[in-house]
């Protein structure tokens, strides 16, 4: 008799863990949007959810307000993201302070993007931090905080060779990071061989997946290539004559991303870090196809997930 797949085994989704990530709304309807997408989640009973900053720290205040209101009308458990472009230390600081006195204990610590957005040249404020690993050393003396940093399977775009990448990895680990979240990335094997080269320097921290349903391919692959990230020529042609498509796209995108994600449960990978896009159907479906239930049905029997 053929052995079972680990994903399809019945125990297999008590074992796994997901967390969320939404960007705070520039505008009313798309504030809508996002707190139906925070209520629909919301009964997954994720790890935590993360609220991102814009390029430069320039959705700050919308950033906190979104926290905030997480905090007081939900149960889910806020991360906010924190950045060192274009402010000073003493800036940074406080507005670290503030959040933890907001209540707010765990962060992802980035440097982030420049304020001219995703590729321009970045230079670091005069007196400001000048990269994730000084702006992790310094969240962590501000008290026992949960810091998440980024981590990059085909290399930050910046970075010279994965030698200096990883060596900045480990800067922010020595400085006090509790898990590594990864840019997104769609071959498996990458994410792999970076998690090899990261043990072998050293770095034991989790190192959790970054997945990203592919919610309008053409807007995915422009954003792929001004962050680095590859989009191989199997994954183009999965979405290819469907432009005008949406609901077949949408079909084919939770049909990836499930596949994907399927993939790493069966090299042992337990924990998942969702980009929704302040969109919950496509999440929805990978994690219920993993077997992750909204709370009030854990108590039932689940079926073994796809």
């Amino acid at each position: 008799m053929p052995q079972q797949r680990f994903s399809r085994q019945p125990d297999t989704a008590g074992k796994l863990r997901v967390s969320f990530e939404f960007f705070p709304p520039k505008t009313d309807a798309m504030e809508d949007r996002l707190w139906e997408t925070v209520k629909r989640l919301e009964p997954l009973a994720p790890s935590f959810v993360s609220v991102t900053y814009g390029a430069g720290g320039s959705t700050r205040e919308r950033t906190a307000r979104t926290v905030r209101r997480i905090l007081e009308e939900t149960t889910l458990t806020p991360a906010a993201h924190m950045t060192c472009v274009d402010a000073s230390r003493e800036e940074v600081d406080q507005v670290v302070a503030e959040f933890v006195e907001m209540g707010v204990k765990r962060f992802v610590a980035l440097r982030g993007d420049p304020s001219a957005g995703v590729g321009a040249a970045y230079r670091p404020h005069p007196n400001g931090y000048a990269n994730g690993a000084e702006l992790t050393g310094a969240m962590k003396r501000q008290g026992d905080l949960d810091i998440s940093v980024s981590a990059y399977p085909e290399k930050h775009p910046e970075s010279p060779d994965f030698a200096t990448d990883i060596d900045m990895l480990k800067r922010k680990v020595d400085n006090g990071a509790t898990r590594a979240i990864t840019q997104f990335f769609f071959d498996n094997d990458l994410y792999e061989r970076y998690v090899e080269r990261a043990r072998r320097a050293g770095i034991y921290i989790p190192i959790v997946p970054g997945i990203l349903p592919v919610h309008n391919f053409t807007q995915v692959a422009n954003f792929a290539g001004r962050c680095g990230a590859s989009v191989p020529g199997w994954l183009a042609e999965r979405f290819a004559g469907l432009e005008n498509e949406p609901q077949i796209h949408a079909l084919v995108a939770s049909a990836v991303a499930a596949e994907q994600v399927l993939d790493l449960i069966e090299r042992g990978i337990d924990d998942f870090h969702f980009y929704t896009m302040n969109r919950a159907d496509l999440v929805y479906a990978v994690s219920h196809m993993i077997g992750i239930r909204p709370k009030a049905d854990l108590g039932a029997e689940q079926p073994a997930a796809a």
